[in-house]
């Protein structure tokens, strides 16, 4: 996670605390979470049996999703020491095989070749200023043949206007941005970096994986309670998800 802005740092800061505060909220998700049908498509032959490494893991519901999808172990890897704390007590409250490190990516600190499938996404490849260095990271972790999965929101969503009528595209914004400050919760103030679908899948494969699925989804991964969007009805990608392979 790029966390040089003092802005990232404070607005991370703020939003940490719904990590603790909707703790219980988040422990009866918990006891019933799976994957989207998307990931669970993608990746219920795969995971069977399988470490894996989740950075940028978040409150970790998607790695309780992974182990009852077959996964033999999740390790998640977040910058919020929040995160990092809440998500192992939950685990630890339900005995699911989810353990927790604090680290900022590409800097994991793991041992080479620690798992059979690297997991992230759904705000997670914001974070990141230099993707050679995440990805290059990526294939040092896996084992040979192992997966990389990602489901994250497509690259044309921080263009959306979020009217409920109409279908808008920001005027302050643009598609080849290096980056933009989020106005919305939970990360208000904090700079998020912009990748092209194109420069995801090219730092990809220029780190060694072959790409063996992409796919563009209409649905966001996340909305606001109560709030909808004209964005949101069906007519334009708001998430993605690529499956690629160690070489």
């Amino acid at each position: 996670m790029d966390v040089t802005g003092d802005e990232t740092r404070a607005a991370w800061a703020v939003a940490s605390r719904k990590y603790e505060d909707e703790y219980a909220e988040h422990l009866e998700l918990a006891r019933t979470v799976v994957l989207l049908p998307a990931e669970v498509e993608a990746l219920s032959e795969i995971v069977a049996g399988a470490d894996v490494v989740h950075p940028m893991s978040g409150h970790g519901l998607d790695d309780i999703a992974l182990t009852r999808l077959g996964a033999r172990s999740v390790l998640g890897l977040d910058y919020s020491e929040a995160a990092v704390s809440s998500a192992q007590r939950r685990a630890d409250e339900l005995g699911m095989p989810c353990r927790y490190t604090r680290a900022a990516m590409p800097a994991s600190g793991l041992d080479a070749a620690c798992a059979d499938l690297v997991y992230t996404g759904k705000g997670a490849l914001i974070w990141l200023a230099d993707l050679p260095a995440f990805f290059a990271e990526v294939h040092r972790l896996l084992r040979a043949g192992g997966w990389f999965y990602v489901y994250e929101a497509h690259p044309l969503v921080p263009l959306w206007d979020w009217h409920p009528d109409e279908i808008r595209v920001r005027p302050d914004r643009g598609y080849f941005a290096p980056s933009h400050v989020n106005d919305s919760f939970p990360a208000n103030g904090a700079v998020e970096r912009q990748h092209t679908l194109a420069e995801i899948v090219m730092a990809c494969r220029r780190a060694g994986f072959e790409i063996e699925h992409l796919e563009e989804h209409p649905e966001p991964f996340w909305r606001p309670d109560g709030f909808a969007a004209a964005v949101w009805d069906g007519r334009l990608p708001n998430a993605f998800s690529m499956l690629a392979r160690r070489a």
